[in-house]
């Protein structure tokens, strides 16, 4: 069984959709970023960066002692890798898939993240940050419109590459990105978006955290860390 801590993010749905497309047993195990519970003792223990997702599979292939992952990239890998799909075992198959993952992980979740945070949560504009964000968003989905032209998917199959880029092109309003001036994206999008895997794992995350906004508190513990937080909260852990 599988135990996904989990928070309706982006890099918490990247799991999810992975974990309801493959059909393994699991649980998920809320974890209330806007709260910080994050930082609790029980959760770094398990994922030391004070980020969601991590998951513990509790039936490692092979047996032995529970197996925990942290960072939403490695899970993707680690449990395509337990169920035997959606990432390539022939090398050059694979090397596709793994670039456009870490494509995702390096730059378009980092990038959209920041693009987000500074049209939408900053506490005061920053024109050249907001101008910054914007066109290296619109660079992004550019790439990938390119990538999708001819292909029903990032790669010959619908993969972990998808799986790691889909929750992240769904918040695309908020990025302020139209999907008609990418029509190879709108086209994957909404195709995914259809797929049954998907509207489960979306509709299992629209029970958590509904209507919570971010106030100026919420804001504080997302986005006011530092290391001096890190060393108390580790301290407290041991």
């Amino acid at each position: 069984m599988i135990e996904l801590f989990f928070w309706p993010t982006p890099n918490g749905m990247k799991p999810l959709l992975l974990l309801r497309e493959s059909g393994l047993d699991y649980r998920l195990t809320e974890v209330n970023i806007n709260a910080g519970e994050q930082f609790s003792a029980d959760f770094l223990k398990i994922a030391l960066n004070g980020r969601i997702p991590a998951i513990i599979d509790h039936s490692p292939t092979g047996g032995g002692e529970p197996v925990s992952v942290f960072e939403s990239g490695a899970i993707l890998i680690y449990l395509a890798e337990k169920v035997g799909r959606f990432l390539p075992t022939e090398q050059r198959k694979r090397v596709e898939v793994l670039e456009w993952l870490m494509w995702q992980m390096a730059g378009l979740g980092p990038m959209l993240g920041q693009n987000h945070h500074f049209n939408a949560y900053a506490p005061e504009q920053v024109p050249y940050a907001i101008k910054r964000y914007d066109q290296e968003a619109s660079r992004l989905y550019a790439v990938l419109d390119a990538r999708l032209a001819g292909r029903e998917f990032i790669c010959d199959d619908y993969t972990i590459a998808d799986m790691a880029c889909y929750p992240w092109v769904a918040r695309y309003e908020r990025h302020k990105v139209s999907l008609s001036d990418f029509p190879e994206v709108s086209r994957w999008f909404f195709a995914i978006g259809q797929r049954e895997a998907v509207v489960a794992a979306y509709q299992e995350a629209n029970q958590i955290n509904k209507g919570q906004a971010v106030t100026q508190s919420v804001g504080n513990v997302l986005f006011g860390q530092t290391a001096e937080t890190i060393r108390k909260a580790v301290s407290q852990s041991e």
